[in-house]
């Protein structure tokens, strides 16, 4: 398996990014947490791997997590050495690794409600694990990381519409919300953009903004230094959502991203702020 190191550099993502602002162990360890992420999400949407092998790989893992890892390999003894230093629970680490576990086989959310489960799973899991490593003290920021979770993946899910039904059909908006706005499954696979679907669309964007104003809202002063990277995510994520929702949705046929020029801009002024 490549190194942590390896695998970050390879991801390019905005996570990867913003962690530039870290203390260097608290980075060093940000980086093998992303690498275990990156590993287990590959492990659930690897399509060049069987369903068997997949679960097999995720079950490795979990039984390593709670029982100790039999003959662990880098990235293994790296994850075990950052929850050793931080006392972090294996809890988040196994719901995340259901929440990506359950994208092996096709699934549909019919409320918001049971979105929210699978986001926390995915994301809040994440931001829960990544307080302890940035070295957060005050309790309000569980409950930013949380909100901000839920608030990033929403983004995720918006940006990935289409590439998300190109992946075995998958769909993210709640069944619901897309009966409230008159838009059928039909239509989203079909790709109609219409104006029911930048309704329904907006909708979701509504949500993910109240979620990135609650995460604000418990950003604690006590540990505002330490969330840096996290407040660099959430001003990137949320910039991105704001493009997003200006150009109308057009999740279909566009990959919505910032420039790195953009994204460098964002990191510094949250550094100095």
């Amino acid at each position: 398996m490549a190194s942590s190191q390896e695998i970050t550099k390879k991801a390019k993502s905005n996570l990867a990014f913003a962690l530039t602002c870290l203390p260097k162990q608290r980075k060093q360890d940000m980086v093998v947490f992303y690498a275990f992420c990156r590993v287990i999400d590959d492990l659930a949407d690897d399509p060049g791997i069987s369903v068997a092998e997949r679960r097999a790989g995720l079950a490795r893992w979990k039984k390593g997590l709670l029982d100790g890892f039999d003959e662990p390999d880098e990235l293994e003894t790296e994850v075990a050495e950052i929850i050793g230093r931080y006392s972090i629970s294996s809890q988040p680490f196994l719901d995340l690794i259901d929440g990506c576990e359950s994208d092996l086989a096709p699934q549909r959310f019919q409320t918001w409600d049971e979105l929210k489960e699978y986001t926390y799973q995915v994301a809040s899991c994440v931001g829960i694990i990544s307080t302890h490593i940035f070295g957060c003290t005050h309790p309000d920021s569980l409950k930013y990381a949380v909100a901000l979770g839920h608030a990033l993946q929403i983004t995720n899910i918006l940006r990935d519409v289409g590439e998300d039904l190109k992946n075995g059909g998958r769909i993210y908006l709640p069944l619901n919300d897309m009966i409230r706005f008159q838009y059928s499954e039909r239509d989203l696979i079909g790709r109609v953009h219409d104006g029911r679907f930048i309704a329904l669309m907006a909708y979701q964007a509504d949500r993910a903004e109240a979620l990135y104003q609650e995460a604000i809202d418990c950003l604690h002063q006590e540990d505002a230094k330490a969330l840096k990277a996290a407040e660099a995510m959430r001003k990137i994520y949320q910039t991105l959502l704001k493009k997003i929702k200006a150009d109308g949705f057009r999740v279909f046929d566009k990959r919505y991203r910032l420039s790195k020029t953009r994204k460098s801009a964002i990191l510094i002024a949250t550094l100095m702020s």
